[in-house]
């Protein structure tokens, strides 16, 4: 159940800074109270987490999801740039994410 948490906490953090990018630098009042909100969500998700599975982990995992999520949705919605190196990049991230969880 832990590694659930600990997903669901990976997932809102992709969540949280795709709102922040849309918050404008916290000048558009929704986007902004969604920031704070689900921020709420992945920090819950991830203390659950932190109840059973060991802190270094959770927290590599945790912005391992968000780093790769991010990158992600930037590429595919964002229109940012998806070169080569910046694809193996965000592979090797999701090899170490892999990587902890099979040494747990």
């Amino acid at each position: 159940m832990a590694w659930l948490w600990l997903a669901a906490a990976g997932l809102s953090e992709v969540a949280w800074v795709v709102l922040l990018k849309q918050s404008d630098g916290f000048s558009r009042p929704w986007p902004s109270a969604a920031v704070v909100a689900v921020l709420g969500v992945s920090f819950f998700c991830m203390s659950q987490a932190l109840r059973s599975l060991p802190m270094g982990t959770v927290y590599a995992v945790w912005t391992g999801i968000g780093a790769a999520g991010g990158l992600v949705w930037g590429i595919l919605l964002e229109g940012e740039p998806a070169g080569l190196l910046r694809i193996g990049c965000v592979g090797l991230i999701l090899a170490g994410v892999a990587g902890l969880r099979l040494g747990s």
